[in-house]
């Protein structure tokens, strides 16, 4: 979700800002840290990938870039007419459950890490800061913002220390979920789960030892949700 594409491998329709889609990126940090989901609105280029950071006046773009150019792409084909806007914090490794979070950060709400802030609560300030913004394209007229959709790409890291984890995958994801939706005030806000993918880049051919059992949990999920679906194409990722 962070995004590990190089800029410079980007083919040149995607090179360009694209001054029909905003983005606020929340700076990614890890537990503990107050810089956490500082951002701030911008039109959408290259750059917010893995290495982007904000201190909430500047962002400082990266050489690497997420989903957000091809999926805002797709989103203008969809919807010609209308203005599109969208809302981004991910953390490379972090985890749902905080017996995982290793050095990478827990979303775990009542997870107590340090000063008290995790990264679920780096969410909650990305999303205040961006709804906070009345004029996020500076036309002189205030701006209203509509969710429509939450994209969620994360659980590799409660794939890979206990079984007991992740069979509580299913549990906190749709917690999580839950929670977001409460955040963006709209219960029934549709959600599109990325299927984790093991690259089998290691000694056993496996580098997430309960793999299975978290992929089980999303598809159980968006099975068990009317207002959620999987991609599965991520199992085709290099």
């Amino acid at each position: 979700m962070d995004g590990f594409g190089y800029t410079k491998d980007l083919p040149k329709e995607l090179t360009k800002t694209n001054d029909s889609v905003y983005i606020f990126h929340g700076n990614p940090a890890a537990d503990g840290d107050k810089s956490g989901g500082l951002g701030k609105w911008e039109t959408l280029k290259p750059g917010h990938g893995d290495g982007f950071s904000s201190n909430g006046k500047e962002n400082k773009l990266s050489n690497r870039f997420g989903i957000e150019l091809t999926f805002a792409k797709q989103l203008q084909k969809l919807y010609p007419n209308e203005k599109i806007a969208l809302i981004k914090y991910s953390r490379g490794g972090t985890s749902l459950d905080s017996l995982a979070a290793a050095d990478f950060g827990s979303w775990e709400p009542d997870f107590n890490s340090k000063d008290g802030i995790n990264q679920y609560d780096h969410f909650l300030k990305t999303v205040n800061s961006a709804f906070s913004v009345k004029d996020i394209d500076n036309d002189g007229k205030e701006d209203a913002l509509k969710p429509t959709g939450i994209i969620w790409m994360q659980g590799e890291a409660d794939s890979a220390f206990t079984e007991e984890i992740a069979n509580d995958y299913y549990n906190k994801l749709k917690r999580m979920m839950e929670l977001i939706r409460a955040a963006l005030r709209t219960d029934d806000l549709p959600v599109v789960i990325g299927k984790i993918l093991d690259s089998g880049d290691d000694i056993d051919g496996k580098v997430w030892t309960y793999g299975e059992l978290v992929q089980y949990a999303q598809e159980k999920y968006t099975k068990t949700d009317k207002n959620a679906t999987i991609v599965r194409s991520t199992e085709n990722y290099d």
